[in-house]
């Protein structure tokens, strides 16, 4: 779906995923190498420096800057312990969560995440609950997703 969406992406949610970036700022600081799961059309890239954005989506990613990586949240292909920050704006709700956490655990070298959920995801609250049961995280509230940011 979001391969045929890509061209016009941003046109429709750019500024709302700016909207919780700016949010996210104001709780949480991005430091080191950065991985954004979901990444889309790289709105953490283009904000940021050392940022590997991941998507499935081949066209999406046409749009992101610097080092783009086609895969899936739940089949990292990185090395272990591999970044300093992992952020996913409203992304998770598309994958196995159980097993993108795994994989979130195993690729990171320090607890700084940054996570948006999608509040009409039909598995908002299971995944929620999942992931503050897995990681360290402060909920903050926004009109459309829930924002977690590491403690």
């Amino acid at each position: 779906m979001y391969d045929e969406i890509a061209k016009g992406y941003d046109e429709l949610y750019y500024q709302e995923q700016l909207d919780k970036l700016n949010i996210i700022r104001q709780h949480f600081h991005f430091k080191g190498k950065i991985l954004d799961i979901g990444a889309g059309t790289g709105i953490i890239s283009r904000n940021y420096k050392n940022v590997i954005s991941l998507d499935p989506s081949e066209n999406m990613l046409k749009y992101a800057k610097g080092k783009t990586v086609i895969a899936k949240a739940e089949y990292l292909p990185f090395p272990d312990k591999s970044f300093d920050t992992i952020v996913s704006l409203t992304a998770l709700h598309h994958c196995n969560i159980d097993q993108a956490i795994k994989e979130i655990k195993r690729v990171s070298k320090q607890e700084n995440y940054a996570f948006t959920i999608l509040k009409k995801s039909k598995h908002c609250k299971d995944i929620v609950t999942k992931l503050k049961q897995n990681f360290k995280l402060k909920e903050i509230e926004e009109k459309k997703d829930i924002i977690l940011v590491s403690i």
